[in-house]
């Protein structure tokens, strides 16, 4: 039998239902763990972390919406993380770190030799946690580093936060997705990032929603995109001050330059495959998946779910902030 899935959302858990979590840890029965916004006790959630020190299976963690509330649990966690080698994907969406607190966290993550997706959205970070992270994002040529970043809505961050991560996504080696949605980015950072996303090889998604962008970021960013080759296929600007026209622009730019890469793809592979872009498969709070396939795992009161990860072969600019939470595949329970 294939690892299965875990998700619980919202509830109170007791100590026999966290045993049964930790059972299944240890027993590598499970890929996906998400205890979003589940309330258990500190012995509870360092017996947690012990299953997940010695879990080999679990590929994605998922303790979004305050599950990691205090210092002491981010210790916990870091002991965890330092231990394991399985983990992908890591949400703590919604947990109130700061800067100390992934200061504490950041070594286990720089080490984790399996870590590439890491959500940090609405995590009361500023800049010298926005500058621990432009760590976990390697310059060419060394180590592997993060593919999918998310720092949604954390608005004390300042340009010189948000300028440190451009140089690091325009010098990283892996990046592919990049949310930065609802951070009062302004202008001027846009700037800056049009220039990473220019330089970068690998960028594929810019989530720039509600950022307080107008005409004058989005003129830039039309630029951009029309006389420099890059890997962007998607780009988000909803919730921004910018004209329909100027977003329609981007749109059929970066929809001409899929039409192309893919005409160049099957004449290079002389068939008439279509070449599929890579996609982020979540996006803000609680996206749960990377995994193309999580079979149900049944253990004492915890239910059972299997789904199948969506894909996507389009370029696109989201125009309209109603397309926003029903872009990117979910698993919410």
């Amino acid at each position: 039998m294939l690892p299965g899935s875990i998700q619980i959302s919202g509830e109170s858990l007791s100590s026999a239902e966290v045993k049964d979590v930790c059972e299944s840890l240890r027993e590598n029965s499970v890929r996906l763990l998400s205890l979003r916004g589940c309330r258990l006790s500190e012995r509870d959630f360092g017996r947690v972390c012990r299953g997940l020190a010695e879990s080999h299976s679990l590929a994605q963690l998922n303790l979004n919406l305050g599950v990691v509330g205090s210092l002491e649990r981010v210790r916990q966690l870091a002991e965890a993380l330092h231990a394991n080698r399985s983990v992908q994907s890591l949400f703590l969406h919604g947990s109130p770190l700061t800067d100390a607190g992934l200061a504490l966290l950041n070594p286990a993550l720089s080490v984790h030799p399996s870590l590439v997706s890491l959500d940090l959205g609405d995590c009361m970070l500023g800049d010298e946690g926005v500058i621990l992270i432009c760590g976990l994002l390697p310059p060419d040529g060394a180590k592997s580093g993060l593919k999918e970043l998310t720092l949604s809505a954390n608005p004390a961050v300042t340009s010189k936060g948000w300028g440190r991560l451009a140089i690091a996504v325009a010098h990283s080696s892996q990046i592919r997705v990049l949310n930065l949605d609802y951070n009062p980015l302004g202008d001027h950072i846009a700037g800056m990032l049009a220039v990473a996303v220019a330089s970068s090889r690998t960028l594929e998604v810019l989530d720039l929603e509600g950022t307080g962008l107008t005409n004058k970021s989005a003129q830039i960013l039309l630029d951009m995109v029309e006389n420099y080759p890059t890997a962007l296929r998607m780009l988000i600007l909803a919730e921004n001050d910018i004209s329909m026209d100027l977003q329609q622009q981007i749109s059929d730019l970066l929809s001409e330059a899929e039409e192309e890469e893919e005409s160049d793809a099957r004449e290079q592979e002389g068939q008439g495959r279509e070449k599929r872009p890579w996609i982020a498969q979540r996006k803000r709070d609680d996206h749960s998946t990377d995994l193309p396939i999580a079979q149900a795992l049944l253990t004492g009161s915890l239910w059972e779910q299997r789904y199948t990860a969506e894909d996507s072969s389009s370029q696109m600019v989201l125009l309209t902030s109603g397309l926003g939470d029903n872009l990117f595949a979910e698993t919410e329970m």
